[in-house]
């Protein structure tokens, strides 16, 4: 569990967050949405320690993130798997290269152990013998699932996904989707996902979390979202023609 209170951020004069506070539950998909610039990512990035917060305070589980000690910050992110915004993945180095990168940072594991790692979790998004494949080599989609294995190599307790569809057709971003809800569940891990993708939403979204400007407006789940009175949510969530249908009726 991921709780997070009050969490504020500017930039400059320029307020992007406005004390936003939330839980993200073990073993389900936990979405935060919205449009572009409300805040989505940067919310993202103080969450996993990438930006200090001006405010408030994040706790993983018992540890507070927030003002911890330099040990117990680098405890926390040993525990978290980040798949980035189009993989991110190394372009000269190898598909098993890419996957035992964290653990060559963050671990002193024999080699033969790392190996078996990233040979287990690429087993686990269906690319076990790519090993030797370059990034170049293999679709975009793999791309995403060697990005998935990266980020839980290292057994993580948490795993952040910056907007894991971007680029990809509508067949792959649902594969995608049922990944990393099978490795939530399977695993019993809390899993974060900004996207505005509303497949993705509709898919996956068993808690949701929706930004607008740099508030939560809205926070429930995909069996909820018709019910919402909320302007700016169904203005976003209704934008899509299908969806426009759904809630007519």
């Amino acid at each position: 569990m991921i709780k997070i209170e009050n969490i504020k951020k500017s930039f400059g004069d320029k307020e992007i967050l406005k004390g936003i506070s939330g839980v993200f539950e073990r073993g389900k998909p936990n979405l935060i949405i919205g449009s572009s610039g409300t805040g989505k990512s940067v919310l993202l990035k103080c969450i996993v320690g990438l930006i200090a917060p001006d405010e408030g305070h994040i706790h993983y589980d018992e540890h507070e993130l927030t003002n911890a000690n330099r040990d117990t910050k680098t405890e926390i992110r040993r525990q978290i798997g980040m798949l980035f915004q189009g993989g991110a993945l190394f372009d000269s180095k190898t598909v098993e290269q890419n996957v035992m990168f964290p653990l060559d940072v963050l671990t002193k594991m024999p080699k033969g152990e790392k190996l078996d790692r990233v040979n287990s979790a690429l087993e686990r998004v269906g690319l076990a013998g790519q090993n030797q494949k370059m990034p170049s080599e293999i679709s975009g989609g793999m791309q995403k699932r060697v990005g998935i294995a990266r980020a839980i190599v290292n057994d993580s307790n948490y795993l952040f996904c910056d907007e894991p569809n971007s680029g990809l057709d509508p067949q792959t971003s649902i594969l995608i989707d049922d990944l990393i809800l099978e490795l939530t569940e399977e695993s019993n891990i809390t899993t974060v996902v900004v996207t505005h993708d509303m497949n993705s939403v509709m898919g996956i979204g068993e808690k949701i979390m929706f930004l607008y400007k740099g508030k939560k407006l809205w926070e429930g789940n995909k069996n909820n979202i018709m019910d919402s009175n909320v302007k700016e949510f169904d203005d976003f969530v209704f934008a899509n023609k299908v969806m426009r249908k759904l809630k007519k009726g």
